[in-house]
């Protein structure tokens, strides 16, 4: 009973206070194993029909597919790896789809309450972003906020020490050195999404650190977290002519979340907000043409139920709401459209049978700001509001 006490408070401590299920992936996480072997194979996926009530069409659709790959050499090191298919497939006509590693690092325990990982890494930012299963969060699709501020699942190389406190109960900090993003793929539709490398051919040249504080007492968990790192990719030449700062954090963006967590009597409550810094965004539109923000801005709310307040068998009721402003401080030289500001409202159910499957049903209402009348496109009608439903399935083992 001792064993069980203490590897349910590890896993506590080490991945999320509130993760649903505790699967293979989390028990070598936690430096255990659950079978014979030192290596562990566990996942997760989904899969969605999406139906647009406003467009009248719809789509079915196999997200993710998400194989895990990990290995204990002894009782201090272990080897973690995520490989990631989206949307099937990437030939023979699926759109978007991806072929990836999600995250491929090596863990040294130091002690008990220490550790550090190298490698490809997924940083502690936001919820979503470590704790990622579609077994952890009501609705098929992950919140946009974290989609578009954070932006959930990043991850890049590097090294990271995450440590829990000794003298304050409950307290856990974690900082990680990374390499920087390359600003040239900012949009003004996807903010600095595009800027992420995750791990492909990355430019070294800058760097970048992320720093989080995690606190959970009792029925609340609470984290800051705070990134910063340089995005100049160009020459000194081509840096010198626009006056653009070089150096390891060159041209930097800055990034702070804030998140917090209430779970008692079945009763869920959830909020997160998050603000995104490019000083330099009016050089770099000058000379990409990108037109993205100095400051994005976002925030979420989320209340549910769970009627059965059983975490093995659940039946929650849930609605969201999100804001994202694309556009909450826009350079001189930058073309703004309120059109990438949006506005999400998501409501439905989540069934969970069994702690390892989630049925998912929702229906989702977008609301976008304004478009700007020079974009508009009489051959592509623009329709403010989206209004969808959707069906989902998801799973982790």
């Amino acid at each position: 009973m001792k064993k069980i006490i203490y590897i349910g408070f590890t896993l506590l401590v080490s991945t999320s206070i509130f993760s649903q299920i505790v699967t293979r992936e989390d028990s070598l996480t936690a430096g255990l194993v659950s079978s014979n072997s030192p290596t562990v194979i566990s996942g997760y996926g989904n899969v969605k029909y999406s139906n647009s009530i406003t467009n009248k069409t719809a789509t079915t659709n196999v997200e993710r597919f998400i194989l895990f790959v990990g290995h204990k050499f002894n009782k201090k090191i272990a080897f973690f790896s995520e490989l990631e298919i989206e949307d099937v497939k990437l030939e023979g006509g699926a759109p978007g789809g991806e072929f990836a590693l999600e995250q491929a690092f090596i863990k040294f325990d130091i002690n008990r309450n220490h550790y550090i990982s190298a490698g490809l890494l997924i940083p502690r930012i936001g919820i979503i972003n470590e704790n990622h299963l579609p077994t952890t969060f009501n609705g098929n699709d992950r919140p946009m906020v974290e989609k578009y501020i954070i932006p959930a699942t990043f991850r890049e190389v590097g090294v990271s020490y995450y440590g829990t406190s000794s003298k304050i109960v409950g307290l856990n900090y974690s900082l990680a050195l990374l390499n920087g993003m390359n600003s040239a793929n900012f949009s003004a539709e996807k903010g600095i999404r595009g800027g992420r490398y995750e791990g492909a051919n990355a430019n070294a040249n800058t760097l970048a650190l992320t720093g989080a504080l995690l606190y959970y007492k009792n029925s609340i968990r609470t984290q800051l977290s705070a990134y910063i790192g340089g995005s100049n990719t160009m020459s000194n030449v081509q840096a010198d002519s626009l006056g653009l700062s070089k150096g390891v954090f060159g041209t930097p963006v800055e990034l702070i979340e804030y998140n917090i967590q209430y779970k008692k009597n079945g009763l869920q409550l959830k909020g997160l907000a998050s603000f995104i810094n490019i000083k330099d965004a009016s050089k770099l539109n000058s000379f990409y043409g990108s037109d993205v923000a100095q400051n994005i801005f976002g925030f979420y709310t989320e209340v549910a139920y769970n009627l059965t307040h059983k975490k093995e068998k659940a039946f929650i009721l849930f609605s969201r709401y999100e804001n994202i402003d694309m556009t909450n401080k826009v350079p001189s030289n930058t073309l703004s459209n309120k059109a990438n500001n949006l506005q999400f409202l998501t409501s439905g159910i989540s069934i969970l049978p069994h702690p390892g499957v989630m049925i998912k049903l929702d229906y989702s209402y977008m609301l976008t700001g304004k478009q700007n009348s020079t974009l508009i496109n009489p051959l592509n009608p623009y329709n403010r509001v989206q209004h969808t439903v959707n069906i989902g399935l998801g799973y982790s083992f």
